[in-house]
This record gives C-alpha cells, sequence and structure tokens, in this order.
C-alpha cells in the first residue's frame, strides 16, 4: 500500500511541472503588454483563461500556471485577429482575464 502511495506522490510532483498548454503559431505572434502599450489600438474583446492549479493534493508552480494561462490567452487572441493582450488582473485560483487588442506591430513597444 505505501508503494502505490509513493508512487501516486512522484507522479502527482513529477506532473505538477509540466506544461499543457502550448502555444499555437500565430499563438506565438501575440504579445503579452502592459495597458499603457494598446493605447489607440482596436479593442476586440476579453477572454478568461483557466487552467489546472493543483493536481490531486499537489498545488503546481505558480510559474508553470501563469505560462499556461498567458498561453491560452494569447491562442484565444490570436483566433480573434489580436496581436496584444493585456491581464486585467492577478491569477487567482488557476484563472486569469485578459483584454484582446489589434495594435499592428508598429504601435506595440514591450
Amino acid at each position: 500500500m505505501k508503494l502505490n502511495q509513493f508512487i501516486l506522490f512522484t507522479v502527482s510532483i513529477w506532473l505538477s511541472g509540466c506544461t499543457w498548454v502550448e502555444p499555437t503559431r500565430e499563438g506565438q505572434e501575440v504579445l503579452l503588454v502592459k495597458s499603457f502599450n494598446v493605447q489607440g489600438c482596436q479593442h476586440l474583446g476579453s477572454t478568461k483563461a483557466t487552467v489546472k492549479h493543483t493536481v490531486g493534493p499537489v498545488t503546481r508552480s505558480e510559474e508553470k500556471v501563469n505560462e499556461e494561462l498567458v498561453n491560452l490567452a494569447k491562442n484565444h487572441a490570436a483566433e480573434m485577429g489580436g496581436d496584444s493582450i493585456v491581464a486585467t488582473g492577478p491569477a487567482i485560483d488557476g484563472s486569469q482575464r485578459f483584454d484582446i487588442y489589434k495594435c499592428g506591430l508598429d504601435t506595440v513597444k514591450q
């Protein structure tokens, strides 16, 4: 019985470090910027990204969760024709909201 618990614990730890959400080819072109960078850009809408922040009893790395949230938002922005996203608040329990903008490459400064 203890071997099964050890295996479950080991797998949970290993999975907690995995990134499950990868950016699409189009999503890789979308920039995460601050709100002052999108002045004069066209606001296309918003999205709420949600990922697992726990795997069983194990809390996943905050860095990995944040990376996946941004990847999801970038992918959604690309689907909407956007090229920039702005986080509208902090990530809470594996969820975060983003506004989506179309700025054009010359308008956005990181």
